[in-house]
């Protein structure tokens, strides 16, 4: 693990990344959230981040977090990022407070139901496999629709907004045709169903420039600021 004075070295970097991208691109920089995302990090990972002002965190593994919250002593908000297997989805209701990775009618259904059960209302984003990649998760976008009234069907779910991973490729246009897609559906969703959907998760380390111009709202940031995973 990093030191502290490392990490903050590293913040520094990101956020002045985010800073001449929302420059160049004409947006406010209080429009773009940075998520440090601690996976495979000890819990120093989520005391760095509050150290900086950074007060939510994400995770990939329902157990992680488990683990990590018996550990940590500050205040954080975990939003989970990584694909939801069903049987750990009663866990992921009890621990997290927001689920971004959203990705079938199945899991929907039983999200709403563990939530039902608990008492609990979880935001949530809907994941839309916006590059069309194959290897990964999520809505297709004629299916968006067809999930969105499930999630405004489901008493226990608010979704928020939306999410996406963009396909892995050196070349940065894909990155962008894939964030612009993702825009274009949710503003498509905005206008069909007169809701808002505020948020869009979208943007990496090596794609967060391109993320911001084309309207995210929250860039998932991991090895750029702790180092390398275990």
């Amino acid at each position: 693990m990093i030191t502290l004075e490392e990490f903050i070295i590293n913040f520094t970097n990101i956020k002045l990344r985010i800073e001449r991208a929302c420059e160049e691109s004409g947006r406010d920089i209080s429009e773009v959230q940075l998520l440090p995302v601690t996976k495979t990090h000890p819990v120093q990972a989520i005391e760095y981040a509050l150290h900086v002002g950074l007060t939510s965190v994400g995770e990939n593994r329902v157990q992680e977090v488990k683990e990590k919250k018996s550990e940590s002593s500050g205040n954080s908000t975990w939003e989970l990022i990584g694909h939801l297997q069903s049987n750990k989805v009663n866990e992921a209701v009890r621990l997290f407070d927001r689920i971004q990775s959203v990705d079938s009618l199945k899991l929907i259904r039983k999200l709403n139901t563990a939530c039902e059960v608990s008492g609990k209302v979880l935001p949530i984003f809907l994941q839309c496999n916006a590059g069309e990649d194959p290897n990964k998760y999520g809505f297709g976008e004629a299916s968006m629709s067809e999930a969105l009234d499930a999630v405004l069907g489901s008493t226990y779910l608010k979704c928020e907004g939306l999410m996406t991973i963009a396909p892995l490729d050196d070349d940065p246009s894909s990155a962008k045709a894939c964030f612009e897609k993702l825009r274009m559906i949710r503003d498509s969703l905005v206008s069909e169903y007169k809701i808002e959907l505020n948020e869009l998760s979208m943007g990496m380390t090596q794609d967060l420039e391109e993320a911001i111009a084309a309207g995210s709202t929250m860039i998932r940031v991991g090895s750029a600021l702790y180092g390398s995973r275990a």
